[in-house]
């Protein structure tokens, strides 16, 4: 039965939550069918797992077979829902096309045909709009040459520019995008871009203030610089100080101090592979993805930490982004190739655990995580009644790896999960989100400061990851409703992962004396 605190945060979790779904249903209203679908699809993610909280929190725990359907059945809705939004979608750009050129044909003069007013340079556009002279475009920060061969990519089935605006060494054009594809659009420009003027400038195609689809163009100068002599030398300094590390915190879990007593160096040496393999496998995932999309990464700098060996590692790109889909991908694939490996040794782990193993952990281990405690009761069973736990060492080792690989999935800056988050919902929400979870750690280090974990990843995450990723070459494609549906599912994990089970909870799961 629930005690009246138990009650309170549920009926507390259950009104927030139906009170994110009110706020984001008024809000779709005023975008008509498109924003119904929308909504649509967050109520589809989110009520099936409330209900599994729900009946978590009331006791009623779902087997397997109920997950899996729980999921299987949002994943359908979800895919059902996004092909209806993109059918509507379609349709709704047909008629303001239809609609733009109906207007456009009505607005030529009667002295000039239609295909003369399509004729028009963009230059002569802009001119006319704002009733200045051609050569006001000689303020621009781009060679008047290189201006007029930039003004020429442009045409009435790609992107009819209609204004043009200079920004930083570049230039900002306005207008309408004609074509039904972004990618191929963008793919179509840069290509002309490439053809006339080699590889001086770069094109991106974004998303102005208004939501209105805009092209910059900026000199290659400004893309991301490789690695310079020092920042290598201080990722190879990181490695070593992560080695070290790592090896403290393998000695720690044995119970002696690593760096007091070096000559147990063997002792500590298994584990420290372990939490190595991690981290490598992590890496690797990342440069698999961005050698598909032909992307460069820095060297990884490893952030050392005494409790768990290591926070994981900052990796900066170091050549422009083609789009979204590149960005999620990249980001997702180091977090999953990760948290596989420390899944399947967490799993491993457990099954190999009996009485007499090499480790004793308290049963409050399996306490500290959801997903963890969770996972424990399925294999472990009634040895969770104990007050210590006899375990093989790959469960300590899965579970580490699954935290560092959770802190890195968290939605904030460029973190792996920030930038999931940024590749999905766009650079205004992944903002948000980097605040909510920075204001969400600052709340949790000062109602726990015996945890000093959670303040030094904040503090991690405030100096060094709190920017966002620049934005992509085309920022307007969002990735499938597949992708989605997987950032999702990471994000999740990640929550499961850090979220503590509750007292209560966890002695209706049994574990626990």
């Amino acid at each position: 039965m629930f005690n009246g605190s138990e009650t309170t945060a549920t009926v507390l979790i259950f009104l927030v939550a139906l009170g994110i779904l009110g706020w984001g249903f008024n809000r779709a209203r005023s975008y008509g069918k498109l924003g119904i679908l929308a909504w649509l699809q967050s109520v589809v993610l989110t009520v099936p797992w409330l209900v599994f909280f729900g009946l978590f929190a009331a006791g009623i725990y779902l087997n397997l077979v109920g997950i899996l359907f729980l999921l299987v059945a949002s994943a359908g809705l979800y895919i059902v829902l996004g092909k209806r939004l993109r059918k509507a979608g379609q349709e709704q750009f047909l008629q303001e096309r239809a609609k733009t050129l109906l207007n456009e044909k009505s607005g030529t003069s009667e002295g000039e045909k239609p295909e003369e007013a399509e004729g028009k340079t963009p230059e002569n556009l802009t001119s006319s709009a704002s009733g200045t002279s051609p050569a006001t475009s000689e303020v621009v920060p781009i060679p008047s040459e290189d201006l007029k061969s930039i003004q020429g990519i442009f045409g009435i089935d790609t992107f009819f520019a209609t204004e043009t605006i200079p920004y930083q060494e570049g230039v900002i054009f306005k207008g309408n995008l004609r074509g039904n594809d972004p990618e191929e659009v963008h793919s179509r420009l840069s290509a002309s871009l490439e053809e006339r003027l080699d590889d001086r400038y770069r094109l991106f195609l974004v998303e102005d203030p208004e939501g209105k689809p805009v092209t910059i163009v900026l000199p290659s100068s400004n893309d991301p610089q490789p690695a310079t002599v020092p920042q290598k030398i201080l990722s190879i300094i990181l490695l070593i100080a992560t080695i070290a590390t790592t090896l403290e915190a393998a000695g720690l879990l044995l119970n002696f101090d690593f760096f007091n007593t070096p000559e147990r160096f063997q002792d500590a040496l298994p584990i420290s592979i372990g939490i190595w393999t991690v981290f490598a496998v992590h890496e690797m995932g990342h440069w698999w993805a961005a050698r598909r999309y032909q992307v460069r990464l820095s060297l990884p700098f490893l952030i050392p930490s005494w409790q768990i060996g290591s926070f994981g590692a900052i990796t900066r790109f170091e050549s422009l982004i083609p789009n979204r889909q590149a960005l999620f991908d990249i980001a997702l694939a180091g977090p999953a190739a990760g948290g596989i490996v420390s899944l399947l040794m967490l799993m491993g782990g457990l099954l190999l655990s009996h009485q007499g193993s090499a480790f004793q952990v308290p049963v409050q281990f399996f306490q500290g995580s959801v997903l963890v405690g969770g996972l424990a009761r399925l294999v472990l069973g009634s040895s969770l009644h104990n007050a210590v736990v006899d375990v093989h060492p790959l469960t300590v080792v899965g579970w580490l790896g699954l935290v560092v690989t959770a802190l890195n999935l968290m939605p904030a800056g460029q973190l792996d999960g920030g930038r999931v988050v940024q590749a999905i919902y766009g650079r205004k929400t992944a903002r948000r989100a980097t605040i909510a979870t920075l204001v969400l750690l600052g709340i949790v280090a000062l109602v726990n400061p015996a945890n000093p974990l959670i303040l030094y990843w904040a503090i991690v995450i405030l100096f060094l990851q709190r920017s966002l990723e620049r934005p992509s070459l085309n920022e307007i494609t969002e990735p499938d409703d597949t992708r989605a549906i997987l950032g999702l599912l990471a994000l999740f994990l990640m929550v499961a992962t850090l979220i503590p089970l509750t007292p209560a909870v966890a002695a209706r799961l049994g574990i626990g004396t």
